[in-house]
């Protein structure tokens, strides 16, 4: 195929998302509320605070913030996460970072699809956080033989799909009438299904293992669980909630509110209960409960020692709780977070300075115009004293693997709590998938480099590190 008649991945990925959102929305009505809740709060930050509106549109991230989006899914079986891999990677999503849940008490080990450069994440910036079930945690050796016998039985992919991602990968790519086909198809396997593939008495027994495992295992397939709008204030979001009918979690994941936001902070409502029908039922007289909604408020992406200083701080908090964050502790929770992370520096500048967080860098007006002797052997610092550069933080794409349990455990009930003994398994799991995950504070790493190095260049400096 020529290389004209390809459509870029990205614009597949973007087209995806929005086919997804629209999907959701129909399936999911309280979807709609909370999407107009967002940006509603949105365009208030906007109005009320100009230093947000003027760093968002000098980074960019104006020009995606309706696009924000992130799904997340849960397969069964090694054979589905490889095939996942294949799909995603056509619209230019890599397996990015490794994250156990198990110490949490979920069953899952997980990473995230999504795309790995600055000026790709630009065009569309969804991602999927992908859960692949640890059968082997399945103590009852029966219960574990029946589940991977549903699963073995069931195709999550439809033909015209696998079809589909063979060309992709023979062709180098699809052209418009393929890409158009592809995203309906590969639509179906995040679709919802009110027919369970087990019976009402089968189902039980997945769900005292474990509500997740019934989750993964008793249906066609691992409909989507939740997509995330991205917003610029999740306390506003989570204050509000329940004046637009929707009843959030307890607890805001992740850190505590900031002058300069970290990483992330999610929220969400808990899972709704919805009508199904087991396979020895005439009509849909079960119930099951997967799907919920979910907020974000993503901040600056963290170097290694700043994480390290965030995970010492938040376990730090949680060990003082000596609990599972909850609606009865949640006030405490919070005052203990609060509390720590006063140890953690509260403006970019010190940020920058100690090396906590990664940004990128910008020409000013000041320095295009400076004359070349003027800048000759300034050092970085001393090119942003003297105006000459600026920088904004990266922005986090990716996930915490604390916050993630801690939003499967809210909507899977404190009863869903289990404790596992098996550690983690990053090694299974990138044979599963096929492939290595990569390595997520490098390409943060990578993008401050790119960025650097396109300043000296346009001041015609030397390149270094």
């Amino acid at each position: 195929m020529s290389n004209q008649n390809v459509v870029s991945p990205d614009l597949i990925r973007q087209r995806f998302s929005r086919a997804m959102s629209d999907m959701y929305r129909e399936e999911v009505p309280l979807y709609g509320a909370l999407m107009a809740l967002v940006a509603q709060t949105n365009a208030q930050v906007l109005e009320q605070d100009p230093a947000i509106a003027r760093q968002l549109s000098a980074t960019g991230e104006i020009d995606r913030l309706d696009l924000e989006r992130h799904g997340a899914i849960r397969v069964g079986s090694a054979s589905e996460l490889a095939t996942l891999c294949r799909l995603f990677a056509v619209m230019g999503m890599e397996p990015v970072g490794y994250y156990d849940l198990t110490p949490a008490g979920v069953p899952v080990h997980s990473t995230a699809f999504r795309a790995v450069h600055e000026s790709a994440l630009q065009i569309s910036p969804f991602r999927v956080f992908t859960s692949l079930l640890r059968l082997e945690l399945i103590a009852d050796p029966e219960l574990r033989a029946f589940a991977e016998s549903v699963l073995a039985r069931r195709s999550i992919f439809t033909a015209q799909a696998l079809q589909l991602i063979d060309l992709a990968e023979q062709q180098g790519g699809l052209d418009e009438a393929q890409a158009q086909a592809f995203v309906e198809q590969a639509l179906e396997t995040f679709r919802w299904h009110h027919h369970a593939t087990v019976t009402a008495a089968q189902y039980q027994q997945l769900s005292a293992q474990h509500r997740l495992v019934a989750d993964v295992v008793a249906f066609k397939g691992p409909h989507i669980n939740h997509l995330t709008p991205r917003t610029l204030d999740i306390d506003i979001v989570q204050a509000q909630m329940p004046a637009h009918g929707i009843t959030p979690k307890a607890v805001i994941e992740g850190p505590p509110r900031r002058q300069c936001p970290i990483l992330l902070r999610q929220t969400s409502f808990k899972a709704l209960d919805e009508a199904i029908a087991f396979t020895d039922q005439q009509q849909a007289s079960g119930s099951h409960s997967a799907r919920f909604g979910e907020i974000e408020q993503r901040g600056a992406a963290l170097t290694p020692q700043g994480r390290a200083l965030y995970d010492r701080l938040l376990n730090a908090a949680r060990d003082e709780l000596q609990d599972f964050p909850n609606e009865a502790n949640a006030e405490r929770y919070n005052r203990l977070m609060h509390q720590h992370f006063e140890a953690f520096p509260d403006s970019y500048a010190a940020l920058r300075e100690q090396d906590l967080a990664y940004f990128r860098y910008f020409v000013t007006e000041q320095g295009r115009t400076a004359p070349a002797q003027a800048l000759k052997g300034l050092s970085l610092d001393a090119l942003l004293q003297a105006g000459f550069l600026r920088f904004e933080p990266l922005v986090y794409e990716d996930f915490l693997p604390v916050s993630a349990a801690g939003i499967f455990q809210s909507n899977l009930g404190d009863a869903a709590q289990t404790h596992y003994a098996q550690h983690s398994n990053q090694a299974a799991f990138e044979q599963a998938l096929g492939r290595s995950t990569i390595d997520e504070l490098g390409l943060y790493a990578q993008t401050q480099q790119r960025s650097l190095e396109e300043c000296y260049a346009a001041l015609n400096l030397p390149a270094r590190n």
